[in-house]
């Protein structure tokens, strides 16, 4: 049976996709400590050990990782908030 209401339901789709489509960027620098990076993780973004340890090994070696998606709002105060620990981090 196809639902006459799939119009709407690809509506909320692409709003929902919207909504969440920035990133949450984290980018290396020679300042911060591997322990300092992963505890602002967890801390801020509530990311598990083992998550954070591991986006703090792309950031190393990439220069840069995405450490969260989700509307432009929801990621703002987690950005300020890694900002305030001196680490450097974008919404794009």
């Amino acid at each position: 049976m196809i639902s006459n209401n799939l119009p709407e339901l690809e509506e909320k789709i692409q709003t929902v996709s919207t909504e969440n489509a920035h990133e949450l960027m984290v980018f290396n620098d020679e300042i911060n400590t591997f322990e300092h990076v992963i505890d602002t993780l967890m801390d801020i973004c509530e990311h598990s050990a083992e998550q954070a340890e591991q986006c703090t090994l792309i950031i190393h070696n990439n220069g840069k990782c995405t450490v969260n998606n989700g509307s432009f709002d929801s990621l703002a105060s987690q950005r300020d908030a890694i900002c305030k620990r001196g680490i450097n981090a974008e919404i794009l």
